[in-house]
């Protein structure tokens, strides 16, 4: 097997998946020197966008090939772009030899908690998945139910449930981490009903409609593999003797006994934050970020980044990553970008807005929407409390619950408002998608002074690279607050607390920022205690 790199179609070339593959193998054939009959097949590795040339965007492509005499084309290729691609060789982790009286316990069922619970599982490990929530069916149901009449559940929501935050997200699918088991996630979700395309385009994504399917299919495997799911089943507190977990406590009143817990509860987990703390397992405050979320119409991010391409059909709907570094050092950056997609409310706590952005697997809404964040560090803490980043958060939320109404409406400003420090009073060219509603109230009494004069001056910078995202009749919605853990729980080199069994695993411990890795993090935890103890079966 070979890999070629660089190859270059027009956009009108690739219009469907037939045209695609003619004219990638007609490239091929080029590139290469070789005859038909000398190419018995190649796969798509990877695939990009080059929109610099506006005039001029093309696919960019990396390619497995299988070649007929494959070691003599490559001898005389006089393509660099042409590599043999290194034999892997999967090496089975080696399980270990002590014994666990009790099953294992999986505290949350996001990507953390899912796919360690997958591996423990198929390994005959039995785990034990337990979630405060409930199934993605029900929780969508009380979601919807939610953004439409603004009742929450505080146990079931867009922070809570089967699939952890991300299901309730644009299922983004990049990573910054590199890491072999990025490949592993991605092609069992792949297997889990999620599109084959996933596996080689630059900024994979499954959507909100196909991961919901997708985690349901993950929760199957590992049933069908010996392990249990168990929904409603909050842990309320741990059982601790001689520095050794002993059980844990499920929604105040049952005992479930165990030797191993990996605790991947999930960034918005406040009161098992609370409890941990509270049975002495170490902790430190950590950084994140904070804003709103910017909302444009997708047709003017398409032109943006597309030019006169942007009806092109194919490129679907443009996404942008932007940053900026003011002189005063705080930093301001786009993050979770969703096009064609909506705003939503992602409260867990009564009397608290929170936003998020999510979109399907078309995007095909008529907005984008992206959040717009400036990061805080502990020093921006009231104290030294290692749960002091939470108070943070909780603070604004329950400020910018208070200017929205008292019933989770979120208060919003036009763009070109908020840099004149001016109320909105009407809506341009941008509708809000945020539901239960919103406010028109200033976005400055629910965020700090130095994220607002930071967010001015990232604006102003951003439309130089994006243009049009300065435009007066975007909105910014209130307030973001959930980027990542305000909480990092210590682990050792093997992922153990200082508590013996405890294995903090995830975003929510501080060792995760998005689907993938925290995925990746959930798998490795469970090849440690693969490593260290033996199968129950």
């Amino acid at each position: 097997m070979f890999r070629l790199t660089n190859i270059r179609i027009g956009i009108d070339e690739a219009l469907d998946e037939h045209s695609e593959r003619a004219a990638l193998r007609k490239k091929i054939l080029s590139r290469l020197r070789i005859r038909d009959e000398q190419l018995k097949n190649f796969t798509i590795f990877k695939r990009s966008i080059d929109a610099r040339k506006k005039d001029a965007i093309v696919y960019v492509y990396t390619v497995n090939l299988e070649l007929v005499n494959g070691k003599r084309i490559y001898a005389k290729s006089t393509s660099k772009g042409l590599t043999p691609i290194p034999e892997e060789i999967h090496k089975p982790v080696q399980t270990g030899t002590e014994r666990m009286t009790e099953r294992p316990i999986v505290i949350g069922t996001g990507p953390a908690g899912l796919f360690a619970g997958l591996m423990l599982a198929r390994n005959g490990y039995r785990p034990i998945l337990l979630e405060r929530g409930e199934d993605v069916d029900t929780r969508t149901t009380k979601v919807n139910r939610f953004w439409n009449k603004g009742l929450l559940e505080p146990d079931s929501n867009v922070q809570f449930g089967e699939g952890g935050a991300g299901a309730f997200s644009d299922g983004k699918l990049t990573t910054l981490i590199s890491d072999r088991r990025c490949d592993r996630v991605l092609k069992e979700l792949i297997s889990a009903g999620g599109p084959p395309e996933i596996a080689y385009i630059s900024k994979p994504h499954i959507g909100t409609d196909l991961l919901k399917n997708a985690v349901k299919n993950i929760r199957k495997d590992i049933i069908a593999h010996g392990g249990e799911v168990r929904f409603k089943a909050k842990v309320t507190d741990f059982i601790i003797e001689k520095n050794k977990i002993k059980a844990v406590i499920i929604n105040d009143n049952e005992k479930l006994r165990c030797d191993i817990v990996l605790l991947a509860i999930g960034h918005s987990a406040r009161d098992t934050f609370e409890v941990l703390y509270q049975r002495g397992i170490l902790m430190q405050p950590k950084s994140f970020s904070i804003g709103v979320r910017i909302e444009h119409p997708q047709h003017v991010i398409n032109l943006a980044q597309y030019g006169a391409s942007a009806e092109q059909t194919g490129l679907g709907a443009a996404d942008y990553k932007l940053s900026f570094h003011s002189k005063s050092g705080r930093s301001a950056y786009t993050f979770c970008m969703c096009p064609g997609g909506y705003v939503v409310a992602a409260a867990s706590e009564e009397n608290c807005v929170v936003t998020n952005g999510m979109s399907e697997y078309k995007r095909d809404g008529e907005n984008a929407n992206a959040a717009l964040l400036v990061g805080v560090t502990p020093a921006d803490f009231s104290g030294n409390h290692p749960l002091a980043g939470v108070d943070f958060q909780r603070n604004w939320e329950h400020l910018a619950f208070e200017i929205g109404g008292n019933d989770y409406r979120a208060p919003v400003q036009l763009t070109g408002d908020f840099l004149a420090d001016r109320l909105s009073t009407g809506w341009g060219s941008v509708k809000p998608t945020y539901k239960p509603g919103v406010v028109f109230a200033p976005i400055s009494q629910c965020l700090p002074g130095y994220v607002i004069e930071t967010m001015k001056e990232a604006i102003a910078y951003f439309d130089k690279k994006l243009k049009g995202f300065a435009m007066h009749d975007s909105i910014l919605t209130g307030v973001e607050t959930r980027s990542s853990s305000p909480v990092r729980i210590s682990r050792d080199e093997g992922f153990e607390s200082n508590v013996r069994g405890l294995y903090p695993v995830g975003e929510g411990a501080g060792y995760a920022g998005g689907i993938i890795s925290a995925a990746v993090d959930g798998i490795k935890t469970a090849e440690k205690v693969m490593e260290r103890y033996a199968p129950l079966n």
